[in-house]
């Protein structure tokens, strides 16, 4: 199929990470992964075959010599080495290890702005060959987090490091579906290339002074039409949207390290009490406390859970 590569770079550039750390289990014959609702979970098979038995519902596989997905049943699902399986949470799955098995578990908190993009992808998606199809993300994987959490080291920059790593797998799988044509509507929420412009430009540039009349323009629309397809393709005003983004982005920069005045600076606010007032509304804290939060919020987990990509 013929992919629109412009739409899919800008969309696969707004998927963003609060927060990727990734384990390794060894699971024997006959033992269950359960994947809980309500988180991201990707998982990559490094040895043996695991499968599941429960329903998948719009689950898709794919093979490397370019076929294009097809629909798994209740029984299909049958993942071995070098395959990739993705669960977006939103109904509850085991995978069972059909002989012994070693996986890599990679837990993911998605950003807001990511989790709107990702509304239209299906709920799971076994990518079939996915070291053949994308060999350098399956290597990437395949070296993400440590057996033994005992000899993990923290060090400078760990969080940053593990976050892009996890990253990269997670965006390569989503790439291998896209270009199926089980993707066909995707990127595009309604097949609609005026509205498709518009989120492009809020996303390329969050700290313009979006206006409606401005938005409107680039969808080559009037504003009144621009304004009600808009919310109802969305789901929100175009306001609304443009906040949404730019709180995201302030989420980034400042988890980042940027300081408050040029997070908003850069996000077009008149003034860093407009920005905190936008922000607090948003998240229910300051941007400083929300900064110190997350921090602990992603220490505690790395804590808990190994880290991506240190040394084996």
């Amino acid at each position: 199929m013929t992919v629109d590569a412009d739409a899919l770079s800008q969309v696969l550039s707004a998927v963003d990470l609060r927060i990727g750390t990734a384990r390794r289990e060894r699971l024997a014959a006959g033992g269950l992964l359960p994947l809980a609702r309500a988180g991201v979970t990707l998982i990559y098979v490094a040895e043996g075959e695991l499968g599941t038995h429960q329903q998948l519902g719009l689950a898709c596989r794919l093979k490397s010599d370019g076929a294009a997905f097809e629909p798994t049943g209740a029984d299909a699902v049958r993942l071995s080495a070098g395959d990739a399986f993705l669960s977006f949470g939103r109904s509850e799955v085991a995978l069972e290890a059909v002989d012994t098995a070693k996986v890599v578990i990679v837990d993911l908190e998605l950003s807001d702005a990511a989790v709107r993009l990702t509304h239209d992808i299906p709920s799971t998606l076994a990518v079939y060959d996915f070291d053949a199809a994308d060999p350098a993300a399956a290597a990437l994987a395949a070296h993400m987090g440590i057996d033994d959490p005992a000899i993990c080291q923290k060090r400078t920059g760990d969080l940053l490091v593990c976050r892009m790593m996890a990253k990269t797998v997670l965006l390569a799988v989503i790439r291998a579906w896209a270009m199926s044509d089980q993707a066909a509507a995707w990127p595009s929420r309604q097949g609609d290339p005026f509205l498709d412009r518009v989120i492009a430009a809020i996303h390329d540039e969050p700290g313009r002074e979006w206006t409606v009349a401005r938005l409107a323009s680039v969808g080559a629309m009037s504003r009144s039409t621009f304004a009600e397809r808009f919310r109802s393709v969305i789901g929100l005003s175009p306001a609304e949207y443009v906040t949404e983004v730019r709180i995201d982005a302030a989420k980034r920069m400042l988890h980042a390290g940027r300081s408050v005045s040029a997070t908003s600076r850069d996000l077009g606010y008149g003034s860093d009490e407009g920005f905190r007032r936008a922000f607090r509304r948003r998240t229910g804290m300051s941007p400083s406390a929300w900064r110190t939060t997350s921090d602990e919020l992603v220490l505690g987990r790395r804590d808990e859970q190994v880290p991506v990509g240190l040394p084996v």
